[in-house]
């Protein structure tokens, strides 16, 4: 034993010398930081809970750093649940084992247990953030990741005068880990939630709140850049601010061609930097977000939560109350569309083509029917159902007893398959009306497998398969190219007119439209494992996810290295 553990000891000092080499050879600084996860008591909407939290903070820290610094991130779990934390939209290039998402790429840091993340940011300028990718913890367990140029070089847009991180969040009257282990046993959608939050303060709007009320204060003639990110659990969100216009200058840390808009509408895991200019007479005005609620008949938080955006030279008092802007309808798809479409790469860009892998991925929702043996109080969706979600008629099932990057990098067989369908197993009326017999998927860990440096183009469709809805779905370790959008059926000899391929967005999470279709490119230049999946909680909990198996390329570049020896074991 005692060899064993002096084995560890030099693995591991072996490691962090490898680890400091690499990160010298960066030009960026390397930026240390200790989260420590625990039960903290919050108070919000009347009621004080024990919420997990970082460092004793709601939201967490914010992140700041340059593009080509590093970050070390050793995280203490002394909460009584499992937890890692994801750093949603960063590239990870060839340090898959710090992506972070739960039996992905790393077997949860158990209560008591730590881990150092560890990863460059190359390439990426803008707005990301970080948060629990373990069960719903990520309602309580996330903030921003604010990557600004490298040191000598500046935005492409005139500097702003101050810049403010806007969190857009859900808050449960409840412990949120208690809420979807519920609707685990019963079967049933979970409950929503009490409250949408702005730096996790409800807002003025709700009961016992108007104290903690989030106050941005602007100067007059100054311009801010609000790096507006949406870290709801389970609701795309419209966001306005009154009387102000908002310059959209990036989003999911790439610069866009800047448009002008009134409206946002963030999907949960999208991020969108705007400028704003203080160039209304001196008050105080309303930044407030509310649902976009794009699936019929389904219940939603229909609460609205607000922020002050508030001129110093502003009369003080109570009296003065804030101007409300005027935000879109809950189902208002047209202001959506509009939004989206206008997203624009500032300069013309090298789109893959040539393409390798086409494929085409399903997206939506499904009912498992229960076995007549079945205890009743836990089919308690639709007709005595279980709901439940897939890609291509998969529902993905996670492992429990090692992480897929393990059980790939180590040739552990029996974990997962390569054999997930690069296309419908069944075609059909996808936004129609669909039969029931296409309404149960089958569960299992099935993955794609791509070569490196692959061309993949991806075609991704939503259905009305019990219901339809705008699905933000995330893609692990990559950017992508969204090169087209539109409604109804996917029909290749039709919609290719409709490919942007001079100067689309690069993003990580693209919203699929309700009842609608995307076209996403990227090359597959990252090896590893890389989860794609919606971004809507409660569907990757339902199973509305997959993964890529990305292959080593040639060399020690292309080529994914070890796992480090304080990888958390399961």
């Amino acid at each position: 034993m005692e060899i064993l553990n002096n084995f560890s000891t030099i693995s591991l000092a072996l490691f962090l010398f490898i680890s400091s080499a690499l990160f010298s050879l960066t030009s960026g600084e390397i930026h240390r930081h200790q989260f420590v996860i625990r039960a903290t008591p919050v108070k919000r909407l009347c009621k004080t809970h024990n919420s997990i939290t970082v460092n004793g903070m709601f939201p967490g820290p914010t992140l700041e750093l340059r593009n080509g610094d590093s970050l070390q991130v050793h995280v203490v779990n002394k909460a009584r649940y499992n937890v890692t934390i994801h750093w949603h939209g960063v590239r990870q290039m060839r340090s898959g084992w710090a992506d972070g998402p739960e039996f992905v790429t790393q077997c949860p840091i158990r209560p008591g247990g730590s881990y150092t993340y560890r990863f460059t940011i190359q390439g990426q300028e803008g707005t990301l953030w970080w948060h629990a990718h373990s069960s719903w913890l990520r309602a309580t367990v996330y903030g921003a990741l604010l990557i600004r140029p490298t040191l000598g070089q500046s935005y492409p847009f005139p500097k702003p005068n101050r810049e403010a991180p806007i969190l857009l969040g859900e808050w449960w009257d409840a412990n949120p880990i208690d809420v979807v282990r519920e609707a685990t046993r019963t079967g049933a959608a979970p409950n929503v939630s009490d409250a949408y939050t702005i730096n996790a303060q409800p807002g003025d709007l709700y009961n016992c709140s108007t104290k903690g009320t989030t106050i941005v204060t602007v100067h007059s003639g100054q311009t801010y850049l609000l790096r507006v990110i949406n870290a709801a659990l389970n609701q795309p969100l419209f966001f306005a601010v009154a009387n102000h216009k908002l310059t959209v200058v990036g989003a999911d840390a790439s610069y866009t061609k800047p448009f002008t808009t009134s409206v946002l509408m963030l999907g949960p895991g999208q991020t969108t930097d705007v400028l704003i200019k203080a160039d209304q007479p001196p008050a105080r005005y309303y930044i407030a977000a509310r649902a976009y609620q794009s699936a019929q008949n389904a219940a939603f938080d229909n609460t609205t939560t607000t922020a002050i955006l508030e001129y110093k030279s502003a009369k003080k008092g109570n009296a003065l109350k804030p101007i409300m802007p005027s935000l879109p309808a809950y189902n208002d798809t047209n202001t959506v569309t509009a939004f989206t479409r206008s997203f624009r790469s500032p300069r013309k860009v090298e789109v893959p083509t040539d393409i390798d892998e086409s494929l085409f991925f399903t997206v939506g929702l499904g009912l498992n029917n229960c076995p007549l043996n079945f205890n009743k109080s836990r089919c308690q969706g639709p007709n005595g159902t279980r709901f439940s979600a897939s890609m291509n008629n998969v529902s993905f099932v996670l492992p429990r007893n090692l992480s897929l990057l393990q059980a790939h990098q180590q040739g552990i067989p029996g974990v997962f398959t390569t054999d997930f369908p690069g296309s419908p197993p069944v075609k059909f009326d996808y936004t129609g009306n669909v039969s029931r017999s296409l309404y149960q998927p089958i569960r299992g860990t099935k993955l794609y497998k791509l070569k490196f440096g692959s061309k993949v183009q991806v075609v991704i469709q939503d259905t009305s398969i019990v219901g339809s809805e705008n699905h933000p779905i995330h893609l692990h370790g990559y950017d992508f190219y969204i090169i087209a959008e539109g409604f109804g059926n996917f029909d290749p000899e039709k919609d290719t007119s409709k490919f942007n391929l001079v100067d689309p967005p690069l993003r990580n999470t693209v919203s699929v439209p309700v009842n609608g279709w995307a076209v996403i490119r990227f090359v597959a230049d990252n090896p590893g494992v890389w989860l794609m999946h919606c971004h809507l909680d409660v569907h990757i909990n339902w199973g509305l996810a997959m993964a890529f198996v990305v292959e080593n390329g040639v060399g020690e570049l292309q080529s994914l290295p070890p796992p480090p020896p304080d990888l958390p074991v399961c």
